[in-house]
């Protein structure tokens, strides 16, 4: 912990305080996830060498879904890769629409370098790495500015030629784009920039300079992501990690529109086995009852025997290469750990960092992790979230700030319904409902 710099530890701290998964320094506190390191190292290998690569992630609510994605995106980010989190949902990302999938893709896509969306900075890079290659050619003298631009535009259309066969108009919009950038028009370059990500109703002006119509639809939505993954590779990033979160609100959505985003699901996942998506990593995420239950995958038989993974055997011996993995979730055990690097990140930074170390030792921990899990009805794998949002923000900012407090004194855990989300609300009724069933026995 002692390597870490202030600034991204005061960016975790801070999250941890709201209640939030941080954006990064997710690897300081990855508890549990060692066993599957190497099986991802592979995969990020696969797709930076123009592999493609699908997994499914599946576990409980509170489990650590989006954290262990998002474990991923760090470490993906470190080989260069660009990835983009993306949030499935009936009425914001609708799977059965890919065209608002691949508009989302492109609002939260993120580099190393750049925060979302780094679509333009990816595209900028991308027409000066062309530039570069034809220069490097030796054919246009570089002050001759309309024979370079003839010779990037013959070059885009060798680049993109496998893209063009099926989306003729992915680069005809960075012709556009590039066109409007060099006659000064940043308004134009702004809109057909936004056409190209799939946003809706651009004005017409721009999409004439770019020779292309109406919006971005379903069936073109697959071409423009091999366009973009084609782009990224050419701009120095040999892949895309892109995650579909929360699939299973799929189980809510009318059956019409369910039985069409497990179709797309299916489509997509044909589509990386195929390889038409060189350097793409897909992962989804989705608990146990959407992989097994009868609203879910297994409403779509050819999909339930893609992703069909034998999870009654031990867990310990859970194959992390297969193409369905399942997270642990959490033990009152690996809470203490969790919170354990959590305090140490937090004194070595802090102003008093030997009096955290000894009022918030592990002991204490334990009674905290334990404390919140009753507050959730005993479901442990719920608590990661509020236990360390109280951990930083009620335990360690105070002892931290006021030396004669003293937690195992001083403070008493409470929870309300306005500080939970919804899983952690119903697993602290179905606490009371408990209670009350023993108070009605005894009566």
């Amino acid at each position: 912990m002692n390597g870490v710099s202030p600034a991204r530890r005061r960016e975790v701290i801070d999250a941890l305080r709201r209640g939030a998964v941080p954006s990064a320094g997710l690897d300081l506190f990855a508890v549990g996830l060692d066993r599957f390191a190497a099986a991802v190292g592979e995969d990020l290998e696969t797709v930076a060498a123009g592999g493609s690569v699908f997994k499914a992630v599946r576990g409980e609510y509170g489990s650590g879904k989006t954290f262990f994605t998002r474990w991923i995106a760090e470490r993906a980010k470190r080989t260069n890769l660009a990835a983009a989190e993306v949030q499935i949902s009936e009425n914001e990302t609708p799977l059965h629409k890919l065209e608002t999938v691949y508009r989302r893709l492109t609002e939260h896509l993120t580099t190393a370098t750049f925060p979302p969306s780094a679509l333009r900075s990816v595209v900028d890079g991308w027409f000066y790495a062309l530039e570069e290659d034809v220069l490097a050619a030796g054919g246009v003298p570089p002050d001759d500015a309309a024979a370079l631009d003839r010779a990037v535009g013959t070059l885009l259309d060798q680049r993109l030629a496998v893209v063009s066969r099926s989306a003729p108009a992915f680069a005809a919009a960075l012709r556009g784009y590039r066109t409007a950038s060099l006659n000064g028009d940043p308004a134009t370059a702004d809109a057909v920039l936004a056409w190209l990500s799939g946003q809706p109703h651009v004005a017409a002006s721009a999409r004439r300079v770019a020779g292309v119509r109406g919006d971005l639809d379903h069936f073109a939505a697959l071409s423009f992501l091999q366009g973009l993954l084609a782009v990224l590779r050419d701009s120095g990033h040999p892949g895309l990690l892109l995650v579909l979160d929360e699939v299973e609100t799929l189980q809510r959505v009318r059956s019409d529109a369910r039985d069409k985003a497990l179709n797309a699901l299916r489509q997509l996942i044909d589509e990386v086995h195929s390889g038409r998506f060189p350097g793409l990593y897909l992962i989804i995420t989705g608990t146990p009852a959407f992989y097994e239950g009868p609203q879910g995958v297994q409403r779509l038989a050819p999909l339930a025997q893609r992703l069909a993974v034998d999870f009654t055997t031990d867990p310990r011996f859970d194959n992390p290469r297969a193409v369905q993995i399942r997270l642990p979730g959490f033990t009152v055990d690996s809470l203490v750990e969790l919170g354990g690097r959590v305090r140490d990140l937090y004194a070595n930074g802090c102003t008093a960092p030997d009096r955290v170390h000894r009022l918030v030792d592990d002991a204490y921990l334990g009674e905290l992790a334990k404390a919140v899990a009753g507050g959730l009805g005993g479901k442990v794998g719920v608590a990661p979230r509020l236990f360390l949002k109280k951990l930083v923000g009620e335990v360690l900012d105070r002892v931290d700030q006021f030396p004669e407090f003293d937690p195992r004194q001083h403070y008493a855990l409470t929870l309300s319904a306005t500080e939970m989300s919804d899983i952690e609300r119903n697993a602290s009724r179905a606490d009371e409902i408990s209670l009350d069933l023993e108070e009605t026995n005894r009566s």
